[in-house]
């Protein structure tokens, strides 16, 4: 019996060991705030803390919600939230990013560098920010949290939300998502973080 009461411990240790947004609600998130219907033929994906694996894409769930997961305008103040509990595995680099081809190619709108989910001495478990006034409107953006971890193993974080912009640009440039300890792409050592 005291096996099993360890081994299940374990399991829901490690059902926690990694951070995942809620909201905006991410791809087929179980926990997400707000989360439209999932598409037919997907499924929820309890896996949504995990970092992406080696061999799963950008975004890791390819096809989007029929319906936004939230609706924006240019210049807006967003809030940005990441579940409960967790390991931030002492901070690191997290990007937030929009893209407008449908998760080709992302452009920053706001990062936290070394010392992402931590603030002094307590623990964020959320993010709030403008976005840029010179956006322009889509009802198909993608927005992306992507988070490189400080410690531990060297991994990459990412969920992806359908979300729809208002504005008025024609265009929006900027600062290339960084996308690093994934296949094909190059490893960050460990580094300080918090």
């Amino acid at each position: 019996m005291l096996i099993r009461f360890a081994s299940i411990a374990a399991l829901a240790a490690s059902a926690m060991a990694h951070m995942d947004m809620i909201s905006p609600c991410p791809r087929y998130s179980p926990q997400g705030e707000n989360c439209p219907a999932v598409p037919a033929g997907q499924s929820l994906d309890y896996s949504m803390s995990s970092p992406l694996g080696a061999s799963e894409p950008l975004c890791k769930h390819t096809t989007p919600f029929a319906t936004p997961s939230a609706t924006w305008s240019a210049g807006q103040s967003v809030t940005v939230k990441f579940a409960p509990g967790g390991a931030p595995h002492g901070g690191g680099h997290c990007q937030f990013s929009l893209s407008y081809d449908g998760g080709k190619t992302f452009v920053v709108v706001h990062e936290e560098l070394e010392h992402c989910f931590f603030n002094g001495a307590a623990d964020v478990r959320q993010y709030t920010f403008n976005l840029p006034s010179n956006l322009p409107s889509s009802d198909k953006a993608v927005f992306a949290w992507t988070w490189v971890n400080a410690v531990g193993n060297r991994e990459f974080y990412m969920n992806c939300a359908d979300v729809a912009i208002k504005g008025t640009s024609s265009s929006y440039t900027g600062k290339e998502v960084t996308i690093a300890n994934h296949n094909g792409y190059p490893t960050i050592p460990e580094f300080s973080g918090n």
